[in-house]
């Protein structure tokens, strides 16, 4: 009896160690995959994967908030890593992601990270709907220092840290960094703890980020919604409401009472419209 006890919990053991082996040997698109496996199912109708990109200052953590409640529908989520060095990295970085996902996408972006999706979504098929949280959406030959000036109200820059850094072919670059006392022109309606985090854990961008000129205009061909900010003293909100109208947004809500994080203070009327682009995509 003993010996059998013993070859059922080696048994045990086995197996457990090859399910681990199997999970460790899931590649970093895990994600991507399991959208693309549901995509070709037999008279399956998939959700679309949605592409979340943020923008400066922030990283992939900035849609915590909104990702819960797209998870919670059951969505497949995907937050892109935006190198935030400017259109000529970041427009094929994230379109590199888009390439690997076969079956149909909603690209979200905030802030700067418009700019990018703008580019990058630029003839990808599988790309049925862009969604601009209180982000830039340029036309070929504009820059986001063009759009941050149209209208006056952008707070941004004055508390923008400059600070340089060695480039790989050794040239000298700024990066732009959000100094602490950047809560009111950045995110006014979070607490100040939650800034304190934000502060901390940033990403930089590249100052030159204002001046490349935007290559492609994807929203000509793909159909957009927008979320204004009311009271965004990053881009102003005249802009983005000028910036949705032009690209002909299906959609626009306005969230009057919330800073550029739009998607940190209010998740849940980000996450519905990012629903909305969804089901139209459908």
């Amino acid at each position: 009896m003993g010996r059998n006890v013993s070859r059922r919990q080696v048994l045990a053991a086995g197996a457990a160690l090859a399910g681990s082996a199997a999970l460790m040997a899931t590649p970093l698109g895990a994600d991507a995959a399991a959208a693309t496996a549901r995509a070709a199912t037999p008279g399956s109708k998939a959700k679309p994967t949605i592409v979340l990109v943020h923008g400066g200052y922030a990283d992939s953590s900035c849609w915590n908030g909104t990702l819960q409640y797209l998870q919670a529908e059951g969505y497949t989520t995907i937050c892109g890593s935006n190198p935030l060095r400017g259109i000529p990295t970041d427009a094929p970085y994230i379109g590199s992601l888009l390439d690997s996902i076969s079956g149909p996408v909603v690209l979200v972006a905030h802030s700067m990270g418009g700019t990018v999706i703008t580019n990058a979504a630029a003839g990808k098929g599988n790309v049925k709907a862009l969604v601009y949280i209180a982000a830039f959406v340029p036309d070929v030959g504009e820059t986001q220092g063009d759009l941050i000036n149209k209208f006056p109200g952008s707070e941004v820059l004055p508390v923008s840290v400059p600070v340089p850094y060695t480039k790989p072919d050794g040239s000298i670059g700024t990066d732009l960094y959000l100094s602490k006392d950047g809560q009111a022109a950045f995110a006014a309606d979070i607490s100040k703890g939650a800034f304190q985090l934000l502060q901390a854990t940033q990403r930089p961008f590249d100052a030159d980020s204002f001046i490349y000129p935007t290559q492609a205009a994807a929203w000509r061909t793909i159909p957009s919604w927008g979320l204004v900010a009311g009271k965004d003293k990053a881009i102003p909100p005249a802009t983005e409401r000028w910036m949705y109208s032009r690209a002909g947004a299906r959609k626009i809500v306005e969230v009057p009472t919330s800073s550029h994080v739009v998607m940190i203070s209010h998740p849940r009327i980000v996450a519905e419209l990012i629903e909305d682009a969804a089901k139209a995509a459908s």
